[in-house]
């Protein structure tokens, strides 16, 4: 019931088309989003995901995730506020309908940063969005990136890199994404990261040229 509400909501709002952005931890979506965002600004606005996780250093509430209670979480799933949730790790994570559409409403693209249950909930919906999925080149290179950031106990890493595994089988599906960009090189990915929104960036500059 909440989806089919939900596709009602999108339908009836006009505006460019969502992004929809997934991959594992440690592929490089942060850093892309990051360089998006810096590059094209006043054109995109970022979805900010629930999460019942504690923030790690440098985070704030609000900007990189609503950092909320477990309680709080599952009651506004339970009321129907999320389009999707997962969780992973023994944490929540979601995207709110309130979040989508306050991006949407300030004639902006809006990047949900999502799981790849999330991508298979969201499909459900008439939301309408360009899927793209962001790959590491290898499962060694991720995992070395991983270690390197040094914010995982070795039992959340192996439960990563089990979760990377999975993601990585299923971005190669036919007809999920719109764009699979393997990030070997930071440019080169970015490239391909632009040219597949370079409609929807000139929709929006036009719009806000008016």
């Amino acid at each position: 019931m909440y989806l089919r509400l939900f596709s009602r909501i999108f339908s009836a709002m006009a505006g460019p088309r969502p992004v929809v952005l997934t991959g594992p931890s440690g592929a490089g979506k942060s850093t892309l989003l990051k360089m998006l965002m810096k590059e094209y600004e006043g054109v995109f606005g970022f979805s900010v995901s629930h999460t019942t996780r504690d923030p790690r250093p440098g985070e704030e509430n609000g900007k990189d995730y609503h950092y909320v209670t477990r309680e709080k979480m599952t009651e506004g799933i339970a009321n129907g506020e999320f389009i999707e949730n997962a969780e992973f790790s023994g944490n929540m994570y979601g995207t709110s309908k309130a979040s989508v559409q306050d991006v949407q409403a300030k004639n902006l693209i809006c990047i949900l940063d999502v799981d790849i249950q999330g991508v298979k909930n969201i499909k459900k919906t008439d939301l309408n969005p360009i899927y793209v999925s962001i790959q590491p080149p290898s499962m060694q290179i991720l995992e070395q990136r991983l270690r390197d950031r040094q914010t995982e106990t070795e039992e959340s890493l192996q439960k990563r890199l089990e979760a990377a595994r999975l993601d990585m089988e299923l971005s190669k599906e036919p007809g999920i994404f719109d764009l699979v960009i393997i990030n070997d090189n930071l440019e080169d990915a970015y490239g391909k990261l632009k040219d597949v929104l370079v409609d929807e960036i000139a929709k929006v500059q036009e719009a806000n040229k008016s």
